[in-house]
């Protein structure tokens, strides 16, 4: 018989190919009033749980995962905390995706037709997630993410292997410097993404030793999340193909669905895209998120948008993780 220490059980979906790890069953209760504070609780005294899900053999250097919680507000039906190689997110667009799918097409809440509505409370805020069903099985899922903004045009940074590169700094429920591939002599492409990586971490650690950020209004969401690096389409039927890296250099797969939210507010803040005018994001895999602009905003004395943003999510597999007494790598290990 074998000797545990552990078991945890979860439910494996991708959206646009980028993975979600939910974790169903194998945590503790989490205190905190706010998923702010379960967050922090879970970084100060449970991170060993995150490590042993995303962290080597069990997941990867890009694996990404995601706690469901109790609500801690009114509106929602859910908490959740996202977690990733370094450690936790602020809001996870693609995770919002794969959980609709996963909580509708296995009933794990009451399901109507032609659409569910789930609310989840997120480091971030407030998410309103809405979810076609046909009284068989899911179709795609939609958002309404937390107002996103620009927090610092034109940045100008220096990197030791592209040079000079200039973006936008923009909040869409994490903060990302947007920008454009073709500073450096690159295309979001999968058989660049070595060199895209490079830029990417080159670009954060920039922007992190030059601009020290302040959200207007949650000091808990004070950090730059990643890059995220546009270029011209690499299918057909996308305006833009993109990729996020973020956290320790990890590569989103899918087109970012807090990316996308933030990426279409710039556009619009920029008078680039029209109130409703729809955009369609691409991935450096060839999958999609659609989005719009549904109203303009405000975020302290920032100029913002509220976005939606619409894609597809597919579970993979039923797991049941387990840890021995004797096994040597009980967080597992980061190893590229």
């Amino acid at each position: 018989m074998l000797n545990l220490s552990r078991t945890i059980h979860t439910i494996d979906a991708h959206t646009g190919g980028e993975p979600l790890r939910i974790l169903m069953s194998g945590l503790p209760p989490v205190p905190g009033t706010t998923i702010l504070e379960k967050r922090a609780w879970l970084r100060a005294n449970r991170d060993d749980v995150r490590q042993f899900l995303m962290n080597e053999p069990r997941g990867h250097a890009d694996m990404y995962g995601a706690y469901l919680l109790p609500p801690t507000t009114p509106d929602a039906d859910f908490g959740v905390v996202f977690i990733h190689n370094e450690g936790y997110s602020d809001m996870c667009g693609h995770g919002i995706i794969a959980l609709g799918k996963v909580l509708v097409e296995l009933g794990h809440v009451e399901r109507r037709s032609p659409s569910t509505r789930i609310g989840f409370d997120t480091p971030a805020g407030f998410i309103e997630a809405h979810v076609e069903w046909d009284g068989s099985r899911v179709g795609q899922v939609r958002f309404n993410n937390v107002p996103a903004f620009i927090y610092l045009r034109d940045l100008e940074v220096d990197t030791p292997s592209f040079g000079k590169i200039v973006g936008d700094i923009v909040f869409g429920g994490a903060f990302y410097y947007y920008i454009n591939a073709d500073q450096a002599q690159l295309s979001v492409k999968p058989e660049l993404v070595r060199a895209l990586i490079q830029l990417g971490a080159e670009t954060k650690a920039a922007v992190q030793a030059k601009v020290q950020i302040q959200h207007p209004l949650e000091p808990g969401l004070d950090q730059l999340y990643g890059t995220i690096i546009d270029s011209a389409p690499n299918v057909a039927g996308v305006d833009q193909s993109n990729v996020c890296i973020f956290a320790d250099r990890e590569v989103d797969r899918s087109p970012t669905g807090t990316g996308t939210s933030g990426r279409a507010a710039q556009l619009f803040l920029r008078g680039k895209l029209g109130l409703g005018q729809p955009y369609v994001n691409g991935s450096i895999v060839g999958s999609s998120f659609s989005v719009r602009v549904t109203a303009p905003a405000r975020v302290g004395d920032f100029d913002a948008a509220l976005t939606e943003v619409t894609g597809s999510a597919h579970i993979m597999g039923m797991n049941q993780w387990l840890l021995e007494h004797s096994d040597p790598f009980p967080t597992g290990f980061f190893l590229r």
